[in-house]
């Protein structure tokens, strides 16, 4: 199998982690990069209803901390930000080829432990890299202001398909014609719900304080300077990095190795009932496509959703 199945229990934590062409600077940020980014993920929710807890966009990845409803809920949102995210990425960056290196990658993330870790590894973004001292001060889409102080994330939504048939009927096109602003709405993770609104921000921006003392000592051991954020907005987004270090991604983010062995076996289960209805589905073929004419795709399956 050339990848995990899908499994995605029911209203579970999902980490998502997307990256970019061979690593390029594609995402590097800009205001206007900001805004689209933004009003892409505020369409894509208001489209799918999905539950955003966290997210960062840095230049070369990025990452999500969500609670889908289901695989084919998570599947519908990140193909609608990532296809929009890449066209208008590469329109704004002169970018013709593909802009993802290759599917997102989906991770459970099982208990309450773990929901933290996850939650302040995407907070940190920005300054664990070194890329700069603060990681509220990150230029790029993120969610630190909205998690710390309540600020409203909102952005622009541009409706290309609206803008093409316009040009096509010869009419003049504004910038701004077929736009329209949406908000990205946060969820409090499910481990700090029992918090209230400023005990929440409260303890958030004192995970963001620890996160840029961190930095600052590990930035003081390695004997390297961030960058400013106007040399960060001054990179080339075509430039790669001469080499990339990538540690395995976890088959699954847990507090302790009892979680982890429950989810094994839970996931173990899921693939042997895959492959018992896979073989179910080839000998019921044979019979099935008599049912359509040579030359034609039968149709695909639907998603087979919990009752």
């Amino acid at each position: 199998m050339s990848r995990p199945l899908r499994f995605i229990p029911e209203h579970c934590l999902v980490e998502i982690t997307t990256r970019t062409f061979q690593g390029r600077l594609l995402l590097r940020p800009s205001s206007e990069l900001t805004d689209i980014v933004l009003g892409i993920v505020g369409k894509a929710q208001a489209l799918y209803g999905m539950t955003i807890h966290a997210f960062v966009f840095l230049s070369t990845h990025a990452h999500f901390l969500l609670s889908p409803s289901s695989a084919s809920q998570l599947a519908r949102f990140m193909q609608f930000v990532n296809a929009n995210v890449a066209k208008e990425a590469g329109r704004l960056h002169i970018w013709r080829d593909r802009l993802w290196s290759r599917r997102y990658r989906s991770i459970v993330v099982a208990d309450e432990q773990a929901s933290h870790a996850r939650l302040r590894y995407i907070l940190a973004h920005g300054a664990k890299e070194g890329l700069i001292g603060s990681p509220a001060a990150w230029p790029g889409p993120n969610c630190i202001a909205a998690l710390t102080t309540g600020a409203i994330l909102r952005g622009t939504w541009f409706d290309r398909s609206k803008e093409f048939f316009a040009r096509q009927r010869g009419e003049t096109v504004s910038p701004s014609q077929f736009a329209s602003s949406f908000d990205v709405q946060l969820a409090p993770l499910p481990c700090l719900q029992h918090l209230t609104t400023d005990q929440r921000q409260t303890e958030l921006r004192h995970v963001v304080r620890e996160i840029k003392a961190k930095a600052a000592a590990e930035n003081q051991e390695k004997g390297r300077t961030p960058m400013t954020v106007a040399e960060i907005l001054a990179q080339d987004p075509h430039s790669k990095p001469s080499a990339t270090d990538r540690s395995p991604a976890p088959f699954v983010h847990a507090g302790d190795d009892s979680t982890e062995r429950a989810f094994r076996v839970a996931y173990r289960a899921f693939v042997d009932a895959f492959r018992a209805g896979a073989v179910r589905l080839r000998e019921r073929a044979r019979e099935i496509r008599e049912m359509f004419p040579l030359g034609s795709f039968p149709p695909q399956l639907p998603f087979d959703s919990p009752a």
